[in-house]
Formats: C-alpha cells, sequence, structure tokens
C-alpha cells in the first residue's frame, strides 16, 4: 500500500498498482510492483511501523517462480514500457497472429522393392537403381547417390522415418518388419514415436522432412514442391526447422531456446511442434505488455495489451502440456505471447510465439522467433 501523495501520484502516471478499494489517496501494489520500487526506486517498505528489507519482503511472499516474474517485469518496465498482471484481460483483443501454411495432399507410390534396414544404423538402402532415383527425384524420400552429389554413388538410403513411411504407405518391405524397426528405434530414443507422428503428419500433407541435425533440431522441412534435382539452379535449402515437444515431456528451458538461437543464426523459422491428445486444465499468463506505436509506448488508459506474457527462467523446466495450455490461453485473450526468459545473470530474452494453420492436421505447431521490444 502506497499512501504518500506524491508517490501516489507519480503511480497513476506510471500505470503501477491500482487505486485502493474506496480511498482515491491510496494505490495498492502488485507484489513485483513493490519489489521494483525498493529495488530500482529507493522505496522502503513497512510492515506494523517497522522497515523490512526486500528479502525480508520476497520471504514473506512465498510466490512460486517470483524471481523469475520480478525480473521479466522489471526489464519490461526498465524499457519505459507497461505490464498489468494477466488477471487484469477482460476481453478478446483480436490479435493473436495466425501463420497458414500451403498444405497439398501426398500421395504415396507404390514401391515394388525391398530392401535391406540395418538395425545399428537405423537406415535402410534399396539397391533397385530406377525405383530408388525415380523416390528421391520425384518425392526427394531418401537419398540416393551422394548428398548433394546424386550422380556419384548407386542406391537410396532411407532414415528410420522414411523407411517406416514408405513401409506403411507404400508397400515398401525390408528384412526387418514394421514392428522390430520400431522396437530398435525406441530403444535409441524413447520419444521416436512423436517424432514419427510429425514426420508423418508434414509428409501427408506434401512437405518434405529430412534430418536437422546439423541445426541442433530434430527435422528441418521444405514447403511442398520442394525437389532436390532442380537443373540449373543452386542446391535447395531449407527455411524451416522443427524441434518436437510432446505434450507429456519436460525440457528444460536453456536447451530448447538454444535450439531457437541456432535457427535464428543460420536464418531459418524454428517451428515447436506440440504432438499428443490435449488434456484439461488451466494455462499459466504472468502478464499483460503494452507495447509501442510509432514509437511511443502505450498505456492501460488509451489502449488494449499487445502482448501476453509467461515469465520463466533459463534453469527452469516446462512441460509441454504446460506450455501449450499458455499458449492456447493467450490464443483466447487474442493476444500474441511473449515468453519471457531470465537467465543466470537475470537479463531477459523474449521470444514471440505464432501459431500455425495447417489445414486438418490434429497436432499443435508454433513458429517461434526472438524478438526485440
Amino acid at each position: 500500500m502506497v499512501e504518500d501523495a506524491a508517490s501516489v501520484q507519480a503511480m497513476h502516471k506510471g500505470f503501477f498498482g491500482l487505486p485502493y478499494l474506496g480511498k482515491g489517496d491510496r494505490v495498492l501494489l502488485e507484489p513485483e510492483e513493490a519489489m521494483y520500487f525498493m529495488d530500482v526506486r529507493n522505496a522502503s517498505c513497512e510492515k506494523e511501523g517497522e522497515k523490512i528489507s526486500f528479502n525480508q519482503l520476497v520471504a514473506a511472499l512465498k510466490k512460486p517462480k517470483l524471481l523469475a516474474r520480478y525480473y521479466c517485469f522489471k526489464d519490461w518496465r526498465d524499457r519505459g514500457l507497461v505490464a498489468r498482471p494477466a488477471t487484469e484481460a477482460t476481453t478478446d483483443y483480436g490479435r493473436s497472429p495466425v501463420v497458414k501454411y500451403p498444405s497439398k495432399k501426398f500421395v504415396a507410390p507404390k514401391v515394388g522393392a525391398k530392401g535391406i534396414f540395418f538395425e545399428d544404423d537405423l537406415l535402410s538402402v534399396m539397391d533397385d537403381e530406377e525405383i530408388g532415383r525415380s523416390l528421391y527425384e520425384d518425392c526427394w524420400l531418401g537419398q540416393y547417390g551422394t548428398y548433394k552429389a546424386r550422380k556419384h554413388g548407386r542406391y537410396l538410403k532411407l532414415d528410420v522415418y522414411e523407411t517406416l513411411f514408405l513401409m506403411k504407405h507404400s508397400g515398401y518391405e525390408t528384412d526387418a518388419s514394421k514392428a522390430a524397426i520400431v522396437r530398435a528405434a525406441k530403444a535409441r530414443r524413447s520419444d521416436f514415436k512423436s517424432l514419427y507422428d510429425v514426420y508423418e503428419d508434414f509428409r501427408l500433407r506434401g512437405f518434405v522432412v529430412k534430418t536437422g541435425f546439423k541445426f541442433g533440431t530434430h527435422f528441418r522441412l521444405y514447403f511442398p514442391g520442394a525437389s532436390p534435382t532442380k537443373e540449373d539452379a543452386e542446391w535447395m535449402h531449407s527455411r524451416h526447422v522443427i524441434h518436437i515437444f510432446p505434450r507429456h515431456a519436460k525440457m528444460i528451458i536453456s536447451e530448447w531456446a538454444r535450439a531457437i538461437r541456432v535457427a535464428h543464426g543460420v536464418k531459418k523459422t524454428f517451428i515447436l511442434a506440440i504432438p499428443g491428445r490435449k488434456r484439461k486444465g488451466k494455462g499459466d499468463l504472468d502478464y499483460l505488455l503494452f507495447h509501442r506505436k510509432h514509437g511511443v509506448p502505450r498505456n492501460p488508459k488509451e489502449h488494449e495489451p499487445r502482448f501476453a506474457m509467461l515469465a520463466l527462467s533459463e534453469e527452469e523446466e516446462i512441460g509441454g502440456e504446460e506450455l501449450s495450455r499458455s499458449i492456447e490461453k493467450a490464443t483466447k485473450l487474442g493476444l500474441d505471447l511473449l515468453l519471457a526468459i531470465c537467465d543466470r545473470e537475470t537479463s531477459v530474452t523474449y521470444y514471440r510465439v505464432k501459431r500455425i494453420d495447417l489445414p486438418e492436421s490434429r497436432f499443435e505447431y508454433y513458429e517461434i522467433e526472438w524478438f526485440q521490444p
């Protein structure tokens, strides 16, 4: 509670706190706001007439993720921008961006050839040169010859995702059964089913999906119509990478933040895929954020919020289900979601989330891009 007249006036002007019910000469502050004034505005705090320290205030609050929330709030405020509690949201603000991806139904060709599956390598080889070359040139499935030099070498090499896809949809056979291949893949990585489901989902909609190993992600993605064999043209480079984050999984924030950074460093759009069945539950949001228009800061009195913020810390674990619910909650509010990540030096990095509209897909996909407020 703030009672000093000059301070109350300054807080109203800066859009801090709420007028105390029934007493317009007082302001009630959120915990992070009280911490902010003690930290950077030389304010003091009293409890029952005795001064208490910053740490005593923080200890008394006993709120989860309080420091991450506070330093993300502080960073936004230090930029001269207004942040209000997400609980103040009252309507659909009509902003939540959607990116539409071109979808083209893929008709899987029939494959009348048999391959050998190499369990240790999770690869199969098809030595029928004619069929192998056709699958590569017409559908960009597997790697015929040598990478970027298809005329150097023969035979088609198929990774485990391509192998299973062709076995399931094209009648391709190997010396191993589908069940045996799935067991071998799951023994190598427990999230294999989630990765394959996303691979198949994009492939059936005409996209080309290849390994993302060079970019620190699960897959790289090409839009329908992409080809590895256009004559008199440079090698076609991917512009998108995919990272799979199953609903049941948990991940240290720093891990996928690092993958986003790598993608942006090589000028690729980072796609976060969240496969799995939705479960009922509420998503967390921390703040409504007011931004700028033509360089001028916006405020709650005259404008609507531009973003919703979810504050996270570098060392925090987050689940796919938890993140999905927060994104969904921001979407229902009609706001762009900003993921604000506070690192160990209390520096804050922002990532903007955009939902991808992929027709008839049962999964959720989001573009995540680095954002500078």
